[in-house]
């Protein structure tokens, strides 16, 4: 492809940076519109006379995640029809339903059409560890404030992949680590970058080092029960169990929301009454019998039995597919309060 040409461009964009509305417009159906919305305004600028954004794709989060079969299939006609050289998803920055399906059908695109195809996420969001093996995504912070540095970094890589150029290593380009590793000569060997890491750190000095790892948080373990017959214990999951028809609507995927639901006198979870709103597993057989992911009748035996005092009224869920470590930590932050006011003594937390 001519490095003068100038390149078609499409981008895709959720419902509230179309500027149709926030969480109460996010089943909005996918359409597409002619020209620049929203951040396209930055991308068009740093995207100067080299590349146009011809077409704007916009999906509601929740109708993107809640529809995927059918969304993918709707978008990817869209995009197709639009002829596209290079198709820009977001940037995403820490929203983490927007971040799926940016990877997702950036992943799409790349696959069945052939597209090249950059996004852009905070590095927590759920979206880069399910893509950023097959999808390059430039790392931006946590808020849409860092536009302004992000719209140029996706921009840049973006005309280098359309026009098939060599692409650097993540460390030049700005994109999350992930895609294939790229050999490049450094200003010194191994052994010298690894003394000069070492005196900087000796000295109090800031540094930079070449293999970050995983910043895993450390939880201190909580004080063990004196006497079970006595505690009263919580259910929390992140399997998505709720009650019948899912009444406050937690997503199936990147979760902005958890459920407190009252199981007073409730001694089983059945088919008429509980299902699960995940989307992450096969939903038979939780949908049948809910207490296999909430185990509500068991801790009602073990209360019938007097091996613990009794079983919490009220219990937490959420879905952890996808859901963003920045929103679980909130939820978790804000019913734990609850659950220490109620003077709950322990906390079975069930996944899937």
């Amino acid at each position: 492809m001519s490095a003068t040409k100038k390149l078609r461009v499409v981008h895709y964009i959720n419902q509230f940076y179309a500027g149709i509305g926030g969480e109460e417009k996010a089943d909005h159906k996918p359409e597409i519109r002619e020209g620049v919305v929203g951040p396209g305004v930055a991308l068009k600028a740093v995207f100067g006379n080299d590349a146009e954004i011809t077409h704007t794709v916009i999906c509601g989060d929740g109708y993107f995640n809640e529809n995927l079969e059918t969304a993918k299939k709707e978008l990817i006609s869209m995009i197709k029809g639009a002829n596209p050289d290079l198709f820009v998803a977001g940037p995403a920055f820490n929203a983490g339903r927007y971040g799926v399906a940016c990877g997702t059908i950036c992943d799409l695109v790349q696959k069945e059409l052939g597209i090249a195809t950059v996004s852009g996420m905070y590095r927590e969001n759920p979206g880069v560890d399910m893509y950023k093996k097959d999808v390059y995504i430039i790392e931006t912070n946590n808020s849409a404030v860092d536009m302004k540095n992000a719209a140029p970094k996706m921009a840049k890589l973006g005309l280098k992949l359309a026009r098939k150029e060599e692409i650097g290593a993540s460390i030049e380009e700005g994109y999350l680590p992930g895609m294939s590793r790229i050999n490049f000569f450094d200003y010194a060997r191994g052994s010298k970058r690894a003394v000069d890491m070492l005196l900087k750190k000796l000295a109090g000095q800031p540094f930079v080092t070449e293999y970050p790892m995983p910043d895993f948080d450390r939880v201190e373990p909580g004080k063990p029960i004196k006497d079970m017959k006595k505690a009263t214990i919580a259910l929390v999951t992140s399997g998505g169990i709720v009650p019948k028809g899912n009444p406050d609507h937690i997503e199936s995927s990147s979760a902005s929301k958890y459920g407190e639901y009252d199981i007073k006198g409730v001694n089983d979870l059945t088919e008429k009454t509980h299902e699960t709103a995940h989307g992450g597993y096969d939903p038979l057989y939780a949908n049948q019998d809910s207490d296999r992911v909430l185990p509500v009748d068991v801790l009602r035996d073990l209360e019938k039995e007097g091996k613990i005092g009794k079983l919490h009224n009220l219990f937490y869920t959420t879905t952890g597919n996808g859901t963003s470590i920045k929103n679980s930590r909130e939820f978790a932050a804000e019913f734990a309060q609850k659950l220490v006011a109620a003077k709950v003594d322990a906390v079975i937390l069930t996944s899937t």
